[in-house]
Parts: C-alpha cells; structure tokens; sequence
C-alpha cells in the first residue's frame, strides 16, 4: 500500500487519461488498522450492548414470574401440609377404632368362651342330677315294689286291658269303696248323693263365689243360701266357691274342706277317663303309681288336709 496520489496508466488509450482525483488520506495509520478479528469483537460488543440494553427490561418480568412461582409453591405446600394433616388424622382415628373394635371382639370372644364353659358345665351337672334322680326313683320303686299289694296291682292290670267305668269291675269297685264314698260322704246326705252323681257323670261345675250374692235355691232343713254356710256340711263357714250340677241354674255354697274333697275326686276320675280314651301312654307301673298318687289325694282331702287356696 502507498499514499501518494495516483500516477496515469500508460497503458490507457490517449483519450480516457485518468482524472486527477485529490486523495484524502483517512488518517488510518498503518498501526491503526482494524483487523478481521477487531471487527468481530466490535459486533460481538455492539451485540452486547444491545442485550444489555433488552436485559435491562427482562429482570422485572422475571422477579414477578419468580414471586409468583414462590406464592404458588407456598399455596400448594400449604393445601399439600393440610391435605396431610387431615390424613394423618382421620389415619390415626381408624386406628383407634380398629383397636378399640379388637378390644371389644377380644372381649367378646373371652366371654363367649367362658359361657360356653359355663354351659356344658352346667349341662355335666344337670345330667349328674338327673342320672343320680333316676337311680334313687328306681331303688326307690323297687322297694315299694317290695311293699305293694300284689292283689291291688293285679286288680289294676285287669282293668288296664280292658279299662271301663263301670264301678263294679274289682278295681273300681275297691276304690270306689276306700276313697270316693268316703270322701263324699257329707252331713247333707241328699246333695251329698246328687254331687256324687254329678261327678261320676262329669256335670259338676266348681266356679269362684262373685262379689254380690247371687240366689240359689234351696235345700229342705239346711239353710245355705248365704256365703256364710256350706250347703254340703251344714258349717257356718266362708264360701269362696259354689257348685252347680248338671243343667242347673241352682248354686250351692261350699266350704274350702268341701271344695277340696270334690276336687281330690274330680282329679281322679279325670285320670281314669283319660286312660279310657287311650290319651295316657305309658307303662303300667307309672299309670299305677300316679293312680295311688291320686287315692292319696283323696284320702289327705278326706282327713281335712288340703292347701289353703282351696
């Protein structure tokens, strides 16, 4: 390179000489030239300039999306703690529960056990008893088999094969001889007769005394028309009951005694009939003894021992 004026081309054609053009010089020295790499850190720093010039909009946006971000990220913490909390609570209520539950099927479970236990014991002792019961019952009955009437039981055993009503077969003949005649047998000897028929014939009705005095109709000699007298006995006593026989509007007052000694009959041809019509289904054995039980009855009702609701 040189900086002098430019010197004519003398290979120019005559005509299209060079026009002198007055050079300036840039007052670039040699030392002052810019090179290919300057020019690049110059642009490099034109472009930060201007990122610096952009950058300096940026960071407002950027402390708002950042204080935003964090107000997002406290409300979330907090609905995430809550949400947590609440868990953790209602975790911890189940399982109160289920241990309180454990408790009570653990309870359960013991007591059950222990009444179970309680019950076969109960059941082992019971059985005890009543196999202990059922060995004194038979010792018992062997030795009052040992003290029983054969004839009475043969009498029994002939009227079971064939059982009837009829007071002349032996059986009833004898009972009707040592229990119902005698405990039937009251001072008034015309009702006396007319309720020992009524009996045997099962039209005799026992009812409670009601709390005003009713009319009854009267009997000859004998007066019995109050509750104050019994009409079988001829007694000044208090009548709770009264009689009627058969289709009768007629009632008679009657003692506790006079009560008790019809029942103590009614319960026995009660018994007979209902071994008649076949309703008793056991053995001889137990249909006599329960025979006897009743005779006994009759024999208590008969001596004046009898309960005292009658």
């Amino acid at each position: 390179m040189w900086s002098g004026p430019p010197q004519p081309d003398e290979d120019l054609p005559t005509g299209l000489s060079a026009v002198s053009v007055p050079w300036k010089n840039l007052g670039l020295s040699k030392g002052h030239r810019e090179s290919p790499g300057g020019l690049v850190e110059a642009s490099a720093s034109r472009k930060e300039a201007q990122g610096e010039e952009h950058s300096a909009a940026v960071p407002l946006d950027v402390s708002r999306l950042r204080s935003s971000s964090m107000e997002i990220r406290e409300k979330g913490s907090e609905f995430l703690k809550e949400e947590l909390y609440k868990a953790q609570k209602e975790l911890k209520l189940k399982d109160e529960e289920c241990e309180r539950l454990c408790k009570v099927r653990a309870q359960l479970e013991q007591e059950l056990e222990e009444l179970t236990a309680s019950l076969f014991e109960e059941a082992h002792k019971m059985v005890r008893e009543a196999n202990m019961k059922q060995a004194a019952s038979e010792k018992q009955l062997k030795e009052a088999w040992g003290k029983v009437d054969t004839t009475l039981f043969s009498e029994f055993q002939a009227w079971r094969a064939s059982p009837t009503l009829d007071k002349d077969c032996p059986f009833l003949e004898r009972v009707y001889r040592e229990d119902v005649g005698p405990c039937l047998d009251f001072t008034v000897q015309e009702l006396s007769a007319m309720v020992r028929a009524a009996v045997e014939d099962n039209t005799l009705t026992i009812e409670p005394v009601a709390s005003q005095t009713l009319p009854a109709a009267k009997v000859p000699t004998v007066e019995w028309n109050t509750t104050n007298t019994c009409a079988l006995s001829g007694l000044a006593r208090t009548c709770h009951h009264r009689i009627r026989l058969g289709d009768s509007e007629s009632h008679y007052y009657i003692s506790p005694s006079s009560r008790a000694r019809i029942t103590a009959v009614c319960n026995f041809f009660t018994y007979i009939r209902y071994i008649q019509q076949g309703l008793v289904r056991q053995d001889a054995e137990p249909m006599f003894w329960e025979i006897m039980r009743l005779r006994k009855g009759m024999s208590l009702a008969k001596l004046g021992f009898f309960p005292q609701e009658a």
